[in-house]
């Protein structure tokens, strides 16, 4: 499994489940291949099962090879899961939002079928990649978007979504349940605020907005020549991000690789920033604020807006307003009192989300919809 949140708080929920619940729980991964280790520790309780497709061989070929190879390894891929699938014969079938999981939700089998999602709806499946052309967009979003989301709210028993914002968006789906992420993370050390610098983590993609982020760090970082922000994270626009940093004259920031050992670098620094377009919860978020981090974010759909209580723990920005970004960032780099007052609450606020408390009320999902069954 990749290094990512969803990879992580998946891994998490499966051990969990197996090991406080004694279910039986069973991975299915699509593309890794089994000399491939996981990112995140799995218990020796849990199994799994790696398909091993090349699902992203197809992007070694241009057209119209890319499109037969794309076609082959999508229907080998459909064949294996469905086949893996019925091999487990599981009473419940869970699969997150973003891949095959319109597959998945119709596949004929005793159990009952849990779309996860860890995005909102207004953003599965969609093409945000603006070097793509314009028709290429439109088509991908207003019509494999809309067939995917329509297969899985037809035939998912149950949607569950992180936040209610989003559940709002699923009206034609049987049945959406609202449960959010947790951290299971450990947190030894708490940041101090006081060192002179910002952090932000996450993929290294369009929909977390790092563009946003450069327009406001190029409106403080001249006033502040003495505070660093550093970006962990991987991602396709890794380079894209470097050269733009490099091409723009911005001084003091960084971009480095993820890291295993992150809850160092959130002790090491005095406030979290996340420019977002979209986030389906925001773990990094949950994370930074057990450490202590005041945050700040645009208040995007949905994620930001469900764990920040803004001037207490933090700050919630209209969503695209750099300036006001800007001027809440640069309040909380000039004050330390603020700083403190803001780590104590965003330490009391991530006690909200606590593991045992939200796996509950997955173990009571799964006890009611087995009991319709029966």
């Amino acid at each position: 499994m990749l290094l990512g949140g969803t990879e992580k708080i998946l891994t998490e929920k499966a051990n969990y489940l197996a090991q406080h619940f004694g279910y039986d729980v069973t991975i299915i991964t699509c593309t890794q291949p089994n000399d491939q280790p996981n990112a995140f520790p799995l218990s020796k309780v849990v199994k799994q099962i790696n398909l091993g497709i090349p699902y992203y061989m197809q992007y070694r070929y241009g057209y119209p090879k890319r499109l037969w190879i794309k076609i082959k390894i999508g229907k080998e891929l459909k064949e294996k899961i469905t086949e893996a699938i019925r091999q487990l014969t599981p009473d419940i079938l869970i699969s997150t939002v973003g891949f095959r999981a319109d597959h998945i939700s119709k596949i004929d089998c005793k159990a009952k079928k849990i779309i996860e999602c860890h995005e909102a709806r207004y953003f599965v499946k969609a093409d945000l990649d603006r070097r793509r052309s314009f028709f290429t967009r439109l088509y991908v979003n207003l019509y494999k978007r809309q067939k995917y989301i329509q297969t899985i709210e037809k035939n998912a028993d149950v949607i569950v979504t992180l936040t209610d914002g989003d559940k709002q968006l699923w009206k034609k789906a049987k049945h959406v349940e609202v449960i959010p992420n947790f951290s299971t993370m450990q947190v030894s050390h708490y940041s101090d605020y006081k060192n002179k610098r910002i952090i932000a983590v996450g993929r290294l993609s369009p929909e977390k907005g790092y563009e946003r982020l450069f327009e406001v760090w190029r409106l403080v970082s001249s006033k502040y020549s003495d505070w660093v922000l550093d970006i962990f994270g991987e991602g396709k626009l890794h380079n894209d991000l470097n050269r733009s940093i490099q091409k723009s004259g911005l001084k003091n920031i960084h971009i480095h690789h993820a890291t295993t050992n992150i809850s160092q670098e959130y002790t090491n620094s005095s406030i979290y920033v996340m420019t977002s377009r979209l986030e389906g919860f925001g773990l990094a978020l949950l994370e930074a604020m057990k450490h202590g981090l005041p945050c700040i974010a645009f208040d995007c759909p949905f994620g930001p807006g469900s764990i920040i209580i803004d001037n207490q723990n933090g700050y919630l920005i209209e969503d695209d307003n750099i300036t006001l970004f800007a001027e809440k960032l640069s309040l909380l780099m000039e004050s330390e009192d603020t700083r403190k007052a803001f780590s104590a609450a965003a330490i009391e606020r991530a006690k909200d989300f606590a593991v045992d408390s939200v796996m509950n009320k997955w173990k009571l999902l799964f006890e009611k919809i087995v009991e319709q069954e029966s």
